[in-house]
């Protein structure tokens, strides 16, 4: 895009479909991988990713060459027909429906890379419930329970 410039950056959540931890340690690296190239083949910039057993965070520089919506929707099927593809789980893989979209100021950056790095560490002490919901809540985002993602309690 001629004469388009823009700093976006967004971190974007979502889930393993059916309650289920289903991404190992054992795969996480080759899933990071994975999925960073399908955020490079639609020209957006990775930052950090890092997937739990139960969810992902992802941290993209976005160009406004596309939407949020369209780079998930690709991500989340491209990731779910690897995983599948390569038989990390038994049957069919999927990501629950819907994700969380949260943006940053350049300077911000820094503090959500790591954050999102030591993604481990955080969940010993919070569950991926609390997270989000605590995140809903800092952004002030108003949502309704009947819509949020499925938790493993």
């Amino acid at each position: 895009m001629p004469n388009t410039y823009s700093q976006i950056y967004i971190q974007i959540v979502f889930a393993v479909k059916g309650r289920q931890n289903q991404i190992s340690k054992h795969h996480r690296e080759e899933l990071h991988k994975y999925i960073t190239g399908i955020v490079h083949h639609r020209e957006q910039k990775m930052l950090s990713v890092f997937a739990m057993p139960d969810h992902v965070h992802l941290l993209v520089g976005l160009k406004p060459n596309i939407s949020i919506s369209d780079l998930v929707r690709d991500v989340k099927a491209g990731s779910s027909k690897f995983i599948t593809d390569s038989q990390w789980v038994n049957g069919k893989f999927n990501w629950q429906d819907g994700f969380g979209a949260f943006s940053y100021s350049k300077g911000q950056i820094d503090k959500v890379i790591k954050y999102i790095a030591h993604q481990e560490e955080h969940h010993k002490k919070m569950t991926f419930k609390e997270e989000y919901l605590d995140m809903l809540k800092k952004y002030e985002i108003e949502y309704n329970e009947k819509y949020l993602f499925e938790w493993i309690e």
